[in-house]
C-alpha cells in the first residue's frame, strides 16, 4: 500500500529531479496485414495502426493529468517491415511507399515516432531484407517520424558481415540524403546485435514476432533522481553507493509500473514490460555523465569510468527487477553523446574518445549511440566500427548497438545541431587506419563457442 511519504517523495522526484516516463510505446503486430498487392498492404497497415493506436496520445495525456507524472513521448513500434512487405515489395520504391504509410499513420494518431522499419538479418539477408535496407536512405529522408533498425548479429548465430558491409554504405547514403538537416536521418537508424523484441525506446524499437497482436511497453527514466540521491552519500563506501542506486531505481520503476498498468487498463491492451533505462536529455540535471562524476570521476573517460558505469548499470537492473516482475527492453544506463550535456562536455574537454566509449559499451545497456564522425569517413571504416560493436554484443551475450552519424561536410571539432531531445553532437575524431580488406571478405563471423547451450 502506498503511504503519504511515498507520494511526497515521488512528487519531489518529478518536480525537482526530472523524473519522467520517457515513453509509452504501443507495439502492434502487422503480420496479418501481409498481402501480395502493394496498395492493399499499405491500406491494411494504415487501417490497423490508426484503429489500435487511435486513442494512445489521449490516454497518455489523461494519465499525465490524473497522476501528475510527465509522459514525454507516445510512440508506436510495429513488426519488422521486411517481414510484412516481403510478398508485395519488389523494389526499393515499394518499400518507401510503406515508410510513407507508416509516417502518415503516425502523424494522424499524433505520435512523434514510429519504429519497425526494420530487418532481422543476424545470419543472412533475404531479398526482401536487402531491398528494405537499400531503401533506408530514401525512406528516412522522405519521412519525419519513421525510425529504422537492422539486427545484424546474435550470440546464437554470429554476425552477418555482408549486412555489416552494406550498412556502412547505407549509413553514408542516409547522411548524404539528409545533409541539409544536419544528417538527421542517421539519428533514426540503429544497427543491433541481440536486439530485444520489446524495446520501447527509439530509434531501435520494433514489435517482435514473438509478441501478441498488441502490447503496451513503458520506458521510464530518471538520471536526475539518481544523481540527487548520490549527492547524499558522497564519500561513502561502495556498499552504500550500490544500495542507494538500487533503492532509487526501485522507486523509479514503480512509477513506470503504475503508468503501464493504467495505460493497459484504459486501452484494453496487455501490459508488456517496463524498460528502466537511465536515458539522458540535453537538459541540465538530466545526465548519466553527471551520475558518473558524482560517483567520483573528474570527467567521463577518466580511468575508472568503465568500472563506475558497470556498477551503475548493474544496480539499476537490480533495483528494477525488485520493483516489477516484467522488466525488459534494454533496462540500464544509456550513454548517447549528443543527448547528454555531460558527455558532450567530456568529449570537448578531450577526456572521452570513441575508443573509450567502445570500452564502456561492454558494460552498459546499449552501444555507440548518437556519435558524430567526420563526413569523409569511408564506408568500410563505418562497417568496421559496427563490426567491433557487434562482436562485443555477440561474445558477451548482451545487446549492443551503433547509431553513428557521418557529418557530411564537417570535420573533427565541428558540431551537428539536432535540437530537442537529440541535442547537438561534437564531431569526434576516428582511427584513420584502413580495415577494407577485412570488411570486404564477405560471409559470416561464426557464433562463439559458448553459444552452444543445448
Amino acid at each position: 500500500m502506498i503511504n503519504i511519504n511515498e507520494v511526497i517523495e515521488t512528487n519531489k522526484m518529478i518536480e525537482q529531479e526530472k523524473l519522467d516516463v520517457r515513453t509509452i510505446t504501443l507495439g502492434i503486430s502487422l503480420l496479418d496485414c501481409a498481402d501480395s498487392r502493394l496498395d492493399e498492404l499499405n491500406r491494411k497497415i494504415y487501417d490497423k495502426i490508426t484503429r489500435i493506436a487511435g486513442n494512445l496520445v489521449a490516454t497518455g495525456n489523461k494519465i499525465q493529468k490524473e497522476y501528475g507524472i510527465p509522459i514525454v513521448n507516445k510512440r508506436i513500434a510495429v513488426t519488422p517491415i521486411a517481414l510484412v512487405g516481403a510478398a508485395a515489395c519488389k523494389s526499393v520504391d515499394d518499400y518507401v511507399s510503406i515508410a510513407k504509410t507508416l509516417d502518415k499513420a503516425a502523424f494522424d494518431v499524433g505520435v512523434n515516432f514510429i519504429g519497425g522499419y526494420s530487418a532481422l538479418v543476424s545470419k543472412a539477408m533475404t531479398e526482401s531484407d536487402r531491398l528494405l535496407i537499400e531503401s533506408i536512405p530514401m525512406a528516412l529522408s522522405q519521412t519525419e517520424r519513421v525510425c529504422s533498425s537492422v539486427n545484424v548479429g546474435s550470440t546464437k548465430t554470429g554476425i552477418d558481415m555482408n549486412a555489416v558491409k552494406l550498412l556502412g554504405e547505407i549509413i553514408l547514403k542516409t547522411a548524404e540524403a539528409t545533409k541539409d538537416r544536419d544528417c538527421i536521418g542517421c539519428a533514426k537508424l540503429v544497427v543491433f546485435c541481440n536486439a530485444p523484441d520489446d524495446n520501447p525506446f527509439m530509434a531501435g524499437a520494433f514489435h517482435g514476432v514473438t509478441e501478441g497482436d498488441a502490447v503496451i511497453n513503458v520506458g521510464v527514466s530518471g538520471p536526475g533522481v539518481v544523481k540527487k540521491a548520490l549527492e547524499s552519500v558522497r564519500g561513502a563506501d561502495f556498499e552504500t553507493l550500490c544500495e542507494t542506486i538500487k533503492k532509487t531505481a526501485f522507486k523509479i520503476t514503480r512509477v513506470g509500473q503504475l503508468v503501464a498498468r493504467e495505460a493497459s487498463r484504459l486501452m484494453n491492451i496487455p501490459f508488456g514490460i517496463i524498460d528502466l533505462s537511465l536515458a539522458p536529455t540535453p537538459a541540465m540535471g538530466d545526465s548519466v555523465a553527471e551520475i558518473l562524476k558524482e560517483i567520483g570521476l573528474e570527467e567521463v573517460g577518466a580511468p575508472g569510468t568503465t568500472a563506475a558505469l558497470a556498477l551503475l548499470n548493474d544496480q539499476v537492473k537490480k533495483g528494477g527487477v525488485m520493483a516489477s516482475s516484467y522488466v525488459g527492453g534494454l533496462s540500464g544506463a544509456f550513454i548517447p553523446v549528443s543527448e547528454d550535456q555531460g558527455m558532450i562536455d567530456s568529449v570537448e574537454a578531450g577526456a572521452l574518445t570513441l575508443e573509450k566509449l567502445e570500452a564502456m559499451t561492454c558494460v552498459c545497456s546499449v552501444g555507440l549511440d548518437m556519435i558524430a564522425i567526420p563526413g569523409d569517413t569511408k564506408a568500410t571504416t563505418i562497417s568496421g566500427i559496427i563490426a567491433d560493436e557487434m562482436a562485443i554484443g555477440m561474445v558477451n551475450q548482451k545487446t549492443t548497438a551503433v547509431r553513428i552519424i557521418p557529418a557530411i561536410g564537417k570535420k573533427a571539432g565541428d558540431r551537428l545541431e539536432f535540437g530537442g531531445l537529440l541535442g547537438y553532437a561534437p564531431v569526434m575524431s576516428i582511427n584513420r587506419f584502413d580495415c577494407g580488406d577485412f570488411i570486404n571478405r564477405g560471409g559470416r563471423i561464426p557464433a562463439p563457442i559458448h553459444s552452444f547451450k543445448n
